[in-house]
């Protein structure tokens, strides 16, 4: 079994934030697999199962806040019996440029406290993670409003194209595993293809 998680933060409010396109591309990727998200209270999540020609796999969406996300995933993995191997979680990058999309098997939290707090749950950085652009804000500007505030009108377009090829990485993750999903995404452009 493969666990999913996207990152974000609960509540109408947070929404259509760029902290939470990590919630949309799980849950585009629910919409496609007809998986339907039930509040999980042993693990502060919605969650949803899904099968695929691979795999059994759950989605998950944290309702603890960004910073408390590690709690979640452990009781997720926890739950399902699931290997810190088979997990894939997706987060917003203000490093990256908006639209583009990066593919690890693991690595550092690059300072996104999500992650932080899943690194720090589990004493390891060894769980995949595809990273979301969300791009950085202009200089001066507070980096913690501009990840809770809304895409411009101008990025909506390249984000809706984004979470559109995240969502197919997803599954390329699922059935062709985290190292030649890498090949085929992260080389690739942030423009329609």
């Amino acid at each position: 079994m493969k666990l999913i998680v996207g990152l974000g933060n609960p509540g109408y409010i947070y929404a259509n934030s760029r902290h939470n396109i990590g919630f949309r591309v799980v849950k585009a990727l629910a919409k496609e697999l007809k998986a339907t998200f039930k509040k999980d209270k042993s693990s502060f999540s919605l969650s949803a199962r899904a099968k695929t020609a691979k795999h059994n796999v759950v989605l998950a969406l944290p309702l603890t806040f960004m910073n408390l996300s590690g709690s979640a995933v452990k009781g997720l993995l926890k739950k399902y019996r699931i290997d810190l191997k088979d997990l894939l979680v997706v987060c917003d990058d203000l490093d990256l440029e908006c639209g583009r999309l990066k593919l690890r098997p693991g690595g550092s939290s690059g300072g996104h406290r999500g992650l932080e707090s899943i690194i720090a749950s589990f004493a390891s950085r060894d769980f995949a993670r595809l990273r979301l652009g969300i791009g950085r804000p202009l200089r001066g500007k507070d980096a913690t409003d501009y990840v809770l505030s809304a895409f411009s009108r101008k990025e909506k377009e390249e984000v809706s194209s984004m979470i559109e090829r995240a969502t197919v990485c997803c599954s390329s993750w699922l059935t062709k595993g985290t190292t030649e999903t890498m090949n085929i995404f992260n080389s690739r452009s942030t423009k329609n293809e």
